[in-house]
């Protein structure tokens, strides 16, 4: 087999995949949601209940009543009187896709987004118990946590119906993705109460700014559902439109999320360190299309309730980044909603030695740096007896060449003889590609780890690199590779083929183009890889001239 067939076939091939998905592969069109129509706006603290809307009769749009603002070290959240909804979560620690120094926003209501999260009673002879569509009243307005504080806790109440008090408890911790929302049911009835609850996030199907992922990588927008029976499913919206939409319906543990790229919210219905609210009758999961904005959501059986006693259910909200660490400590299988793709199996324990190292040195590009020294070293034996061979051949390339004046166009002969030589030479062609085959895998494995990691969103290198998740803005890293590719084919053999030859001193100009578009990550690792290979061949090159020599 002719070595540089291979390697031209295996470049070509990765830089076909790469254009096709970024330039000709069709782009997913996310569903359109109109503007939400609101109704007239009621002053935080407000009396009185708003008479239930069935959502027959207004299906998908928001209601207001009045702003309760909540500022915590990681928050900064608006909940609505109307339903107690969350309708507005900021997080602090992360910044807009367009702009790194303005804080995230994952909740909002607007007239181009909407994503809120919702929760209510259900009983089907009392269709007046607090829903979405309740008034709730409250002290406060304004809350903030303070320094010596690691709880913050707004507390809302709905009038009471038909011997029914109802309050709605958000609480905020610090250091926490985790809001813990709270129900207190007070049956002041004469018999006992059954009721259930059921807790929603309601968004439209628009892709969030910044999703897409790199050369046409699509990254996943809509509702997930995990049971430790049912495992991680993912519903797309357009599933929903055609009503084929598939996932589990009932479970004795999981949650229920709304994602995308990034960042989640999940309602945790068996959390770690609290108890399982579906342990004793299974929780039932919704996903389905209302009006405008899907809805994805789970239907929670309350304990019995006794005649003139309290009874509280809890369930917890995860509304955050799609951090490994805070995913593990929240519930089971929610780290599953890092998507890293069809090469999950490289991704995840890469990232997860990338981790370690980022946790001794403190910056993710440094870490790069010696995650690829540590792939140098595991693969040396490899990369050294491939260098081996490819400087054997370099000192046969003046005997090749006489033997290709020698049989002229008898292409036949020509193989044969360079077979031979190669045999009594010890010289393996196919040894040279081996690097080449390695690094693929290994690189697409880093690639959907970039995607995928939040922890890298918006990380900073070291002097003009500030985000290792983009590309370099002043493209020095592409054009790095690009030289070093170029010093790498000086050092590689002359092919037989002229042709080849000057496509093999093409490529790094077609690779450093097409880099371009890559995060500044990944071509820092390719850089990187490239320069320890240089080094690595040519003293192995140096060391096989001076054997000859010494011969």
């Amino acid at each position: 087999m002719d070595t540089k067939r291979l390697v031209v076939f295996v470049v070509l091939s990765f830089a076909i995949l790469f254009g096709w998905q970024h330039w000709f592969a069709p782009k997913p069109v996310p569903a359109i949601s109109q503007p939400q129509e609101q109704a007239a706006a009621t002053p935080a603290g407000a009396a009185g209940a708003a008479a239930p809307v069935s959502v027959a009769e207004a299906p998908g749009k928001l209601q207001n009543g009045g702003r309760v603002r909540v500022k915590t070290d990681l928050f900064d959240a608006e909940i609505d009187t109307m339903g107690g909804d969350l309708r507005k979560l900021t997080l602090s620690q992360h910044g807009q896709h367009e702009d790194a120094k303005t804080p995230f926003v994952l909740f909002q209501e607007g007239p181009e987004h909407i994503y809120v999260a919702q929760t209510g009673l259900i009983k089907s002879d009392m269709p007046n118990l607090p829903t979405h569509r309740t008034l709730f009243t409250t002290k406060d307005s304004l809350m903030v946590m303070q320094p010596d504080f690691n709880e913050l806790s707004l507390r809302l109440e709905a009038p009471e119906v038909d011997g029914v008090k109802v309050a709605k408890i958000y609480t905020f911790k610090r250091g926490s993705y985790q809001i813990d929302v709270r129900h207190e049911i007070t049956n002041s009835r004469a018999q006992p109460l059954d009721v259930e609850a059921y807790f929603r996030l309601m968004r439209d199907g628009k892709d969030p700014k910044g999703s897409g992922g790199y050369l046409g990588a699509a990254t996943f927008t809509g509702p997930a559902v995990y049971t430790e029976a049912g495992k991680f499913q993912k519903v797309a919206f357009s599933d929903i439109d055609k009503d084929k939409a598939e996932y589990v319906k009932s479970g004795k543990d999981g949650w229920i999320a709304m994602l995308q790229h990034y960042f989640a919210s999940a309602w945790l219905l068996s959390p770690n360190g609290s108890a399982n609210l579906c342990a004793k009758q299974d929780c039932r999961f919704v996903v389905e299309r209302v009006g405008d904005l899907y809805s994805a959501g789970a239907i929670v059986k309350v304990p019995t309730i006794a005649a003139g006693a309290t009874g509280v259910i809890n369930v917890p909200l995860y509304a955050g980044p799609q951090e490994t660490r805070a995913l593990e400590a929240a519930a089971p299988g929610l780290d599953l909603v890092k998507d890293y793709g069809m090469f999950t199996v490289l991704a995840k324990p890469m990232f997860w030695v990338l981790d370690k190292i980022h946790g001794m040195v403190g910056n993710w590009g440094w870490a790069i740096v010696i995650f690829t020294i540590l792939i140098k070293l595991a693969f040396f034996p490899l990369s050294a007896a491939s260098y081996r061979s490819m400087a054997k051949m370099k000192k046969l390339a003046p005997r090749m060449q006489k033997m290709k004046e020698q049989y002229g166009d008898d292409r036949m002969k020509f193989q044969q003889a360079v077979m031979e030589m190669y045999k009594q030479e010890k010289a393996n062609p196919i040894a040279g590609c081996l690097p080449v085959l390695v690094q693929i895998p290994v690189f697409m494995g880093l690639y959907w780890m970039l995607l995928a990691a939040v922890e890298l969103r918006q990380a900073p290198w070291t002097l003009w690199i500030h985000d290792l998740s983009v590309a370099d803005p002043y493209y020095v890293l592409p054009i790095l590779m690009a030289a070093s590719m170029y010093v790498q084919a000086l050092l590689n053999p002359p092919a037989a083929d002229p042709l080849q030859d000057k496509m093999m001193k093409i490529m790094p100009l077609v690779f450093s183009v097409m880099f371009i578009f890559f995060p500044a990550g990944l071509v820092l690792y390719w850089v990187v890889n490239n320069l320890f290979s240089i080094g690595q061949q040519w003293y192995i090159t140096r060391m096989i001239e001076n054997e000859g020599k010494g011969k």
